[in-house]
């Protein structure tokens, strides 16, 4: 009989477990209690969504829309995306769930996105991705908020040393639209030597000429025409009610007049965080105000800004965490106590003061106190005979020493279901089962 031959993972997909798991989840957990702490609330997204939520929004001649989406027609006829990003899909549910009654809306969701491209460090065909959204609110004390959090998320994840904050502003309306009429005609003017990338880009999307990363690109894009030269009044004084809040609320940042957002919907203010230790991939949070885009959606002109970031990014960047110990093992050498252990063991779990705890009843019951001790566990506790009463729970040091405080915890939790008097058997502190056999 032929060996049957065992799928493999689709690429640019990865199986997350040990520390690569635990450096995800810290970096979910994190920011899930940094948002809470901006009053920002959750949301649950579809990750399929209809395929013009994103065509209309990021635009036909986006890379993203043009190259990289999964896209599928569905047995209805339907044409249906996985979703790549985020900002869409929220504008969509915004719009269709009639939410505009509630701004201005703080909203935070996290999730799996998928996008075709080369798979690399830190980029995935499947990833996931942090993201933050203020819908409803055009006072640059919005953006302010936003790159605040977004400071103090990467601070309490202990990576925000080397990260710098790079800022630009795109303008309001007519600033943009002048600018990018100036960049228009300096791009036509040096067509002959811009990269085949760049050329398509220069009716559709000239600003993204700005940030090309062809060396034949950056001595034109370096010399281009700058937004400052085009900022209205108006514009002016919110890009520099954004740095002064910034300012006033200690966090540091470095402007970037080449930093853009290539899409129309963008105003204002376009920021990344950035680092040099992860290569050429050095964005680890980034974002802007989109103004424009609820507008591509069929809604009202609807005031927007938000960021995102990568969590596999993230979780790269975090030194190594503390290992997820359990607080105390339970197990038994004595096979006739296992249901006496179990029910130890739910009493722990379930009891006023809950514990992290393990029962062990796999392998062999001589075993167990050797298996416990190699668990890196601190403490266990075993249940043993006792001529007096139907067992002993026994609190045995595995790889500390004993401490009263723990001790007490454990007294409690067991004290829910069970009636304990405590003694001393073999050096070790014990509690007595008093009840029926």
């Amino acid at each position: 009989m032929a060996k049957i031959q065992t799928p493999q993972a689709v690429r640019g997909t990865q199986d997350m477990f040990g520390e690569t798991e635990e450096r995800f989840a810290h970096v979910v957990a994190t920011f899930e209690r940094v948002r809470r702490l901006y009053g920002f609330k959750g949301l649950q997204l579809p990750v399929i969504e209809p395929t013009a939520v994103f065509s209309r929004s990021l635009g036909e001649a986006t890379d993203v829309v043009s190259k990289e989406m999964y896209t599928f027609e569905d047995r209805g006829g339907d044409s249906i995306t996985l979703r790549p990003e985020f900002t869409a899909g929220i504008a969509r549910a915004y719009l269709t769930n009639g939410w505009q009654q509630y701004a201005p809306m703080k909203l935070s969701v996290h999730g799996p996105l998928f996008r075709y491209e080369r798979p690399q460090q830190g980029r995935y065909r499947q990833f996931h991705q942090i993201d933050a959204e203020i819908i409803g609110a055009a006072e640059p004390a919005a953006d302010v908020e936003l790159l605040v959090m977004a400071d103090q998320l990467l601070k309490e994840l202990g990576i925000d040393d080397g990260v710098t904050l790079q800022l630009n502003t795109l303008g309001d309306t007519p600033s943009r639209d002048a600018w990018r009429t100036a960049l228009v005609g300096y791009f036509n003017d040096h067509k002959g030597v811009l990269s085949e990338d760049s050329l398509a880009r220069l009716e559709k999307n000239p600003l993204r000429i700005l940030d090309s990363k062809d060396p034949k690109d950056r001595p034109v894009a370096d010399a281009a025409p700058v937004i400052d030269d085009y900022l209205s009044g108006e514009a002016q004084d919110f890009f520099g009610a954004v740095t002064a809040g910034l300012d006033a609320a200690g966090v540091a940042w470095t402007r970037n007049a080449a930093l853009v957002r290539g899409l129309d919907y963008y105003r204002h203010t376009a920021f990344e965080f950035v680092t040099d230790r992860l290569g050429a991939q050095g964005t680890v949070l980034g974002g802007g105000r989109y103004d424009g885009l609820i507008e591509t959606l069929g809604g009202p002109a609807t005031p927007a800004v938000g960021w995102a970031a990568g969590i596999e990014r993230l979780a790269m960047l975090v030194e190594s965490i503390a290992a997820d110990r359990v607080d105390v093992i339970v197990f038994t050498e004595q096979t006739e106590l296992d249901r006496l252990a179990l029910q130890v063991s739910e009493a722990v779990r379930h009891g006023p003061r809950p514990l992290r705890t393990e029962y062990l009843y796999t392998g062999s019951p001589k075993k167990r106190y050797l298996k416990a001790k190699a668990s890196g566990a601190w403490r266990a506790l075993s249940v043993e005979r006792h001529e007096n009463a139907i067992g002993v729970v026994r609190l045995r040091d595995l790889n500390v020493t004993s401490e009263r405080p723990m001790r007490n915890k454990i007294s409690e939790a067991l004290g829910v279901q069970f009636e304990f008097q405590e003694t001393e058997i073999d050096n070790a502190y014990s509690w007595i089962l008093i009840g029926k056999k």
